[in-house]
């Protein structure tokens, strides 16, 4: 108990302040230097050279490889990164449609209902029940 109190003492409020907000801009510089990894790997405008020459300036100079990327290709970025999301909004929905069985409409099924009980291949208490469930 008394190395933690003197440990309290050596360390002061003011250096927990700075050392997580060392912490944090560490964190957040990672942050930045994967997602420009990532969107130089993610163009498909650019060809293989330009990526490459992209990707060692980034690693070899990469405070100055990063900032030197987001003045000049900052806005493509970032549309690349809203389509992106885009893509996966709408592979998530197509999935969720798959998974629970309603990627027709309501509609549609009424009218494939409709159909099979015109044919006579369900009785009229079969589509009874099926358009409830449909309804429901």
């Amino acid at each position: 108990m008394d190395g933690f109190v003197n440990l309290a003492y050596d360390y002061p409020v003011l250096g927990v302040f700075w050392t997580v907000m060392w912490f944090f801009l560490w964190v957040l510089w990672l942050t930045v230097l994967f997602r420009v990894i990532v969107d130089i790997f993610r163009d498909r405008d650019m060809n293989g050279w330009g990526k490459t020459a992209w990707l060692l300036f980034v690693l070899i100079v990469p405070f100055l490889g990063v900032l030197v990327y987001v003045v000049a290709r900052g806005q493509e970025m970032g549309i690349r990164e809203a389509q992106h999301a885009q893509e996966q909004r709408k592979a998530f929905d197509q999935y969720v449609k798959e998974a629970s069985g309603r990627g027709t409409s309501t509609a549609e099924e009424l009218a494939k209902l409709s159909d099979l009980k015109a044919k006579g291949d369900i009785s009229e208490e079969e589509y009874a029940r099926a358009k409830e469930r449909i309804l429901s």
